[in-house]
């Protein structure tokens, strides 16, 4: 039996394209993934802004109509306290006493109580002044504490019209040493903030809830929950109360369903909004779509990333020779130093910094002595030489990242050394010059190679510039030479401190 055997080359081939595909396969779904995540996080954000804007919009409109009450509730207190009222006709008197309270939503009365409970005034006919409400919860409240806060009850059912609750907003009357001297006490229908709530659909898993402090949930849409239950103990809100306001994820203990919960407290009074959106009306079409678009994308995810993979390699070589091609040319190619261009660009960059950080700068400009002559009596060849072995010395005096030796043109090379002061510059150089004066000879008759060095030192400004940076080294290098090659001179240092 004849056995058919792949060349080792379709091996390698084979085996690589397995691996390539099998990698695609396992990055598109991690792509795809992400995607996803960030897709449903954009969701969870985009409900939890809509969610927080509702919380407003209720939390204001709460927050005037309470207001509303109050100012009616302020209004009848101070007009119970005119002492012409009693001898005003009982219209007037009445007009005078509720006149606010007609502007209010939904109202169910209001009352004026005296300190022993008896009704003193009502907006309400039904109720004949010198009844006494002594037992109304507001009233006791009222009478037992002496604060003058604004209070809210519990949602109770109307107390002649059966079939809706109400809650009320009391003040205590207080005499001016203090003394207890009656509530002011007005109801409002329940059903007003079921109405309200009513022309916001969120969806048929979702609330919202108007909660007091103490735990008593006031109101529900839609009603889920029964009014006047105590919440007190509900994890969810004492989160609520903990943080005052915000948006979490949290399950509802009660029915075990996952929601989003975004709350505010009402200005300073003591009511929570909440509004609870179940995550499956949120996310509930994203969930549908993860697994049509995980499904779609999967093919094309394949096809990119294999492209992806062998454009990146491309773009990997390009990169590694335009990379070896931005160094060549930056880079002497004799000397192996930077050359002039790269020169340019490092003095310009630490010429910024030095004036940035008010740093001394310093320049060192270095030319081989006699080098012509050197030239014409050994050959080019021994002069390329004597120049490799002046820059191969000069790179070893470069200890820091940001010095830079480059060869300048011909046989002048220059360093550039930041945070450098004149002194400093000057005796580096000295260094230098001793050091080259010291070479070996690479000529037959043992001629020794010298070299003379101009240093300048700059504390740079807004108005020096680069030129006359460069002509204040070049001057002192023309000095050493004037004064007989083979020496260091410093230029004039400008903007020195």
């Amino acid at each position: 039996m004849a056995t058919t055997c792949l060349p080792p080359e379709r091996l390698i081939t084979h085996r690589w394209l397995s691996i390539a595909m099998t990698v695609c396969v396992l990055a598109i779904l991690s792509i795809n993934a992400i995607l996803l995540i960030r897709e449903h996080r954009s969701i969870e954000l985009s409900a939890i802004r809509t969610s927080l804007n509702i919380v407003r919009l209720i939390d204001r409109d709460v927050q005037n109509t309470v207001d509303q009450y109050d100012s009616a509730l302020s209004a009848l207190i101070r007009v119970s306290k005119r002492r012409d009222l009693n001898n005003l006709p009982q219209p007037l008197k009445q007009m005078l006493l509720f006149d606010k309270a007609e502007d209010t939503p939904d109202n169910d009365g209001f009352f004026l109580l005296n300190a022993q409970g008896d009704l003193v005034a009502s907006s309400r006919t039904d109720y004949a002044p010198g009844k006494n409400l002594s037992h109304w919860k507001s009233f006791i409240e009222h009478r037992d504490s002496k604060s003058a806060a604004l209070l809210i009850s519990d949602p109770f059912p109307s107390n002649e019209n059966k079939g809706f609750c109400c809650v009320s907003f009391s003040r205590r009357i207080s005499a001016a040493d203090g003394t207890f001297q009656g509530v002011a006490i007005a109801q409002m229908k329940v059903d007003y903030f079921q109405s309200l709530f009513q022309k916001l659909d969120l969806g048929d898993h979702s609330t919202i809830s108007l909660i007091n402090t103490d735990g008593t949930l006031l109101t529900q849409q839609p009603r889920r929950e029964r009014t006047h239950v105590d919440l007190s103990q509900d994890p969810i809100f004492s989160r609520l109360l903990r943080e005052h306001k915000g948006s979490f994820i949290a399950v509802s203990g009660k029915h075990g369903q996952e929601k989003l919960y975004s709350f505010s407290e009402v200005g300073q009074l003591p009511l929570v909004v909440v509004v609870s959106l179940a995550t499956e009306d949120v996310f509930g079409s994203w969930r549908r779509n993860a697994i049509l678009v995980g499904g779609g994308t999967l093919g094309l995810g394949i096809t990119l990333l294999v492209l992806t993979l062998l454009l990146g390699r491309e773009l990997r070589l390009r990169r590694n020779v335009e990379q070896e091609l931005e160094a060549l040319i930056r880079t002497d190619p004799l000397t192996e130093l930077a050359n002039r261009r790269k020169l340019d660009e490092t003095l310009n960059s630490e010429w910024k910094r030095a004036q940035r950080t008010g740093n001394p700068l310093s320049l060192i400009m270095i030319d081989v002595d006699h080098f012509k002559s050197f030239n014409d009596t050994y050959g080019h060849q021994c002069g390329d030489e004597a120049l490799r072995l002046v820059g191969k010395t000069l790179k070893t005096f470069v200890r820091r990242s940001t010095d830079l030796v480059a060869r300048y043109g011909g046989e002048e090379f220059a360093m550039v050394l930041a945070d450098t002061h004149p002194e400093g510059a000057v005796q580096l150089a000295e260094h230098i010059r001793r050091t080259i004066e010291q070479l070996p000879s690479i000529t037959p008759d043992g001629m020794r190679l010298t070299a003379s060095l101009g240093t300048c030192t700059q504390w740079v400004t807004p108005d020096d510039s680069q030129a006359q940076f460069l002509r204040c080294a070049d001057q002192a290098l023309y000095q050493a030479k004037k004064n007989g090659r083979n020496c260091v001179v410093s230029g004039h240092t400008a903007g020195g401190s």
